[in-house]
């Protein structure tokens, strides 16, 4: 089974349009390696992403939202270790 990633978001914090957005990155990037992204409001600040129940990122404990970069790697990392992101792993050999 294909993995699933859940976005849950703080509604009160007009956040799902953010949330949409990294939805879609992930889409399009992962799109034969996942099942389902699926966005969740929440409520109190909360803005999380698991991959399969196992939590990636949390704004609290990570320190804010993670850019494009740094999620498409972390997903990477759970879902297909051996992936080249193209011009997001390039771009980190440059640094």
């Amino acid at each position: 089974m294909k993995p699933a990633i859940t976005i849950t978001y703080c509604r009160q914090c007009n956040w799902m349009l953010r949330s949409g957005w990294m939805a879609q990155e992930l889409l399009s990037t992962f799109s034969e390696e996942l099942g389902s992204v699926t966005l969740v409001p929440g409520s109190g600040g909360i803005f999380t992403i698991e991959v399969d129940g196992d939590l990636i990122w949390d704004r609290k404990r990570d320190g804010g939202f993670p850019d494009v970069k740094a999620l498409k790697g972390r997903v990477r990392d759970r879902v297909g270790p051996a992936r080249d992101l193209g011009h997001v792993d390039r771009a980190k050999s440059d640094e």
